[in-house]
């Protein structure tokens, strides 16, 4: 979180940002941070005039620190505010040299290409000596990020902006919104002791899963190849089994702190990729309908690329190719699951990266297509994400390869 500096801490990034593109692109162009009715100081000759206009609750944090109070007033965590920044951008200069024009070029060019203000440039802000007044900012240390957003402002809406700046003449402008700013009180609140262990004791003989990894090891991807160790307590039972998603399948080996379930029991066309949701279910032979379930633990589940395929390939000019890849995925995809195609060139300099949707289908399918466009010839690894879930690269292992401990597959060619 940040202290009270962190309104005038934007503004100051903000127009060392801008300075540093427009006085190369124009000659002479400052940024200024004062009044366009000069109120404040004076505008630039030549340059952009920076305005905070709107200082507004941001919509997504504005209820995230509710209940900062106990009933007897006591602080349970710091109040924080969270704000978006509207700024006015007004460019001056030449008009007959369209320099107005030339600097809002340059201003937006800039805030597009850096949509973000990071901590590199807020800290070079603050240790700035034309703000010396801001050394006690810590903005930087900010975890959320901060972005800009260009404001579509309506003629309306720009002339009623402007109104409030009494016998202004209208300048070329532009909004832009920059958020989320936190702003952290300084009452530190009273903590209570951390908690030393947790227990759950919700039924006696309830089965708890502790965790969910591959048997391979705890940092290998999970596949639908993969062998599952579940790990917890209670989990024997009579008739054990492990639900995951809409099925349930009993495992291969059961013990009270361990259980081992091979996915491939699992019918593949009820599993996803992305998260899954496995259980521990107890039945008993009298009641085998009802049972005792396990509190629900996620899992994320990686895609499998099983074959690439090269369909319509022609040429767009002589460095670039359009066309359809038909890939061959496990599992299969469900509708409404959105598959992402990645291709990195093998390449020594300036190697090309691209990303592609797949086409949406209608129903569960394992051969999905996906469009290419203005791709360079060239070899290329290809990865796919799936909601979230990437698949996995194959790494040279051989220690007297030339590409030892590089990625090496799955490769495709665009001739």
């Amino acid at each position: 979180m940040s202290n009270y500096l962190a309104i005038a801490t934007v503004t100051a990034t903000l127009q060392r940002l801008l300075q540093a593109a427009v006085q190369v692109d124009v000659d002479g162009a400052r940024v200024t941070t004062v009044r366009p009715d000069n109120a404040g100081g004076a505008v630039p000759e030549t340059g952009i005039n920076l305005f905070l206009y709107r200082v507004a609750p941001n919509a997504t944090w504005r209820n995230a620190d509710l209940r900062t109070r106990t009933s007897d007033g006591q602080f349970t965590k710091r109040p924080q505010a969270a704000l978006d920044l509207h700024y006015l951008l007004t460019c001056y200069g030449n008009e007959v040299e369209l320099e107005p024009q030339r600097l809002m070029g340059s201003a937006i060019r800039t805030l597009h290409a850096q949509p973000h203000l990071t901590p590199v440039m807020m800290r070079e802000a603050i240790a700035s000596p034309s703000f010396r007044f801001l050394q006690d900012s810590n903005l930087s240390d900010q975890i959320e990020s901060i972005k800009l957003l260009p404001l579509g402002l309506t003629t309306e809406e720009l002339a009623n902006l402007w109104s409030t700046f009494f016998q202004t003449p209208y300048a070329l402008s532009v909004a832009y919104q920059v958020g989320v700013v936190l702003i952290e009180s300084d009452d530190i609140p009273q903590r209570a002791l951390p908690v030393r262990d947790r227990r759950f004791a919700i039924m006696p003989t309830q089965p708890t899963v502790d965790q969910v990894v591959a048997a391979a090891g705890s940092r290998e991807p999970i596949t639908v190849s993969s062998t599952l160790k579940i790990l917890g307590h209670r989990l024997r039972g009579e008739q054990t089994q492990v639900r995951i998603g809409p099925v349930e399948v009993p495992p291969a080996k059961v013990r009270d702190r361990e259980i081992t379930l091979d996915l491939a029991t699992v019918p593949v066309n009820t599993l996803k990729a992305g998260v899954q949701s496995l259980q521990v279910i107890h039945r008993t032979t009298a009641d085998p309908l009802r049972g005792t379930e396990s509190n629900v633990v996620p899992f994320v589940l990686r895609p499998v690329l099983n074959d690439i395929q090269i369909a319509e390939l022609t040429h767009e000019g002589e460095n670039e190719r359009q066309g359809e890849l038909i890939l061959t995925v496990n599992p299969p995809l469900h509708q409404g699951q959105r598959l992402t195609l990645f291709l990195n060139q093998r390449a020594d300099r300036n190697p090309a990266a691209y990303s592609f949707d797949a086409i949406k289908r209608e129903a569960v399918s394992a051969t999905i297509f996906v469009p290419l466009r203005q791709v360079k010839p060239g070899e290329y690894l290809v990865r796919i994400q799936v909601d979230g879930a990437e698949s996995r690269l194959e790494v040279d292992q051989d220690v007297n390869s030339p590409t030892f401990e590089q990625y090496i597959a799955p490769i495709v060619v665009i001739p």
